[in-house]
């Protein structure tokens, strides 16, 4: 995250992400369908009902907040799609990667410049969580993020949208050292499952009602995405792919916000480790 904010997706090895790409193709043309399918609030309706099984740790009836109205409803949901649609598509073009940092313990960070001149990076770990796990963490649970990671001040679930859809607003730490500071993000997130397999996307979102808040900058990102898939061998161990796309705004030179982002992505992913080893001690 700018040390802070880090989105909430390839292998640790270039083969592994070769095995990924057909993957993350039928994942892009998925939800591509689900876009299309999708157009009547009946349809979305019985997409909530079908996923409803979900089994770890759905949000208590209590803890929904009001919902909008269908016709907001598609646009949240559509705009989830899209973001993750987009997102995978960076994923899937291998060309132009470069390595940026190579952890000794076999965490890699790439990145590239897409369209718009703007540098995004992909981290590729491999993490002891389940599936599962790290989608009840980095989903469900996503407002406790800062009881674990201190880059976080708070992030609030403005609008649930059923199960897959959440509209959530961040605010960074304010931390030592981080070059970046303090950023708000008013965001859009979606969820889908398949098989083995939890993709979670988001892109910034704008609403009327809820406005760059004083004090902040309101930095945008996405599309983005996170990419958890069971390992083969291990179903208690996940392959974890992210993609971070971020704009910080402000006046920061791009070399700084360059050098910040991945360090923030090891950052992230060294706190989400601890938050993991715990839950695994007190289980």
């Amino acid at each position: 995250m700018l040390p802070a904010v880090v989105k909430l997706c390839c292998g640790i090895s270039y083969p592994h992400l070769r095995s990924m790409a057909g993957l993350q193709r039928t994942a892009v043309a998925v939800i591509g369908q689900e876009i299309t399918h999708l157009q009547r609030w009946g349809q979305i309706q019985y997409h909530m009902r079908a996923h409803a099984g979900f089994k770890y740790n759905e949000p208590k009836p209590e803890d929904i907040k009001p919902v909008p109205s269908p016709e907001d409803q598609l646009f949240y949901v559509q705009q989830g799609q899209e973001a993750m649609r987009k997102a995978l598509s960076v994923l899937d073009d291998k060309d132009e990667w470069k390595v940026e940092i190579t952890e000794s313990n076999g965490d890699v960070i790439c990145s590239k410049v897409i369209p718009g001149a703007r540098r995004v990076f992909r981290l590729d770990a491999v993490l002891d969580g389940s599936v599962d796990e790290l989608y009840d963490i980095l989903f469900v649970r996503v407002e406790e993020m800062h009881q674990w990671n201190p880059s976080i001040q708070h992030i609030k679930v403005l609008k649930h949208v059923g199960l897959e859809t959440i509209v959530t607003h961040e605010v960074s730490a304010e931390t030592a050292g981080n070059l970046i500071g303090q950023r708000d993000f008013l965001s859009v997130r979606h969820s889908c499952k398949q098989k083995s397999s939890v993709y979670l996307g988001g892109a910034t979102i704008q609403l009327e009602s809820f406005p760059p808040q004083a004090g902040f900058v309101r930095a945008e990102d996405g599309p983005t995405c996170i990419i958890i898939q069971a390992l083969d061998e291990d179903t208690r161990k996940s392959h974890f792919t992210w993609l971070l796309n971020m704009d910080v705004k402000g006046w920061l030179p791009k070399s700084i916000v360059n050098q910040a982002l991945p360090r923030a992505q090891l950052d992230f992913t060294r706190h989400l480790r601890r938050r993991l080893t715990a839950s695994a001690t007190l289980g």
